[in-house]
């Protein structure tokens, strides 16, 4: 075997073994993620603000899904802008907080600073033992903001979580992979339970109104 085979060989093998991964999650998961999605269209329908804590991937997965909110998920989906907030953005006040304070604290800070009884914070972690995400749920237990954690099978996260989604693999690259096909999974039903099945065109987003043709002035 040469090594493009060899190599072959692996990649096809890591996509089998996410793609089982997957069909277990829609085995195990699906009451969690429909709970996770009415938790969350509830938050908007109520004024609430979705904020969404993790750390690395789990970082940039948190932005990926505010932005979901934020913008939308599909093009074929009119709806109107949800309030989502990635606390993994701030670049200034997580070198400034965590450089003069500690990284522990950096997520737990924010939420204190502008998280709302009402809200809802989303902690993601592939271990499911990240200190700064645990210590942001349990300041959002004491507000009275309600939790969503996105995990693998392991950690201590799921137990402080109000729904926890736990994708039942170990393996972090896989745990990871999985993540992001639920969050679309629960922004897309999150949609459904605030707007049906067709969306909600805006009004800037109709044709715009057709103007009445100008007469030739009279002779």
């Amino acid at each position: 075997m040469n090594e493009d085979e060899r190599l072959r060989k692996r990649a096809d093998a890591h996509l089998r073994e996410s793609a089982q991964l997957k069909l277990l999650v829609a085995e195990q998961c699906l009451d969690s993620i429909v709970a996770a999605a009415r938790m969350i269209a509830d938050c908007f329908r109520t004024g609430g603000k979705l904020l969404l804590c993790g750390n690395g991937g789990s970082a940039a997965d948190c932005q990926h899904v505010a932005a979901e909110f934020v913008s939308r998920l599909s093009g074929d989906f009119p709806r109107p802008g949800l309030p989502a907030i990635a606390l993994t953005t701030d670049t200034s006040f997580l070198t400034a907080h965590s450089n003069d304070y500690g990284f522990e604290e950096v997520f737990e800070r924010q939420l204190l600073a502008i998280g709302r009884e009402g809200d809802l914070l989303m902690g993601i972690s592939t271990s499911g033992n990240s200190i700064n995400v645990l210590r942001a749920l349990e300041a959002a237990r004491a507000r009275g903001i309600g939790t969503i954690v996105l995990v693998g099978s392991g950690g201590r996260m799921a137990a402080v979580a109000d729904v926890a989604i736990r994708v039942p693999s170990r393996s972090g690259q896989l745990v990871q992979e999985s993540h992001l096909a639920i969050e679309h999974a629960v922004c897309d039903l999150a949609e459904r339970y605030l707007f049906g099945e067709k969306g909600e065109r805006l009004p800037s987003e109709a044709a715009p109104p057709r103007r009445a043709a100008r007469r030739p002035p009279a002779a």
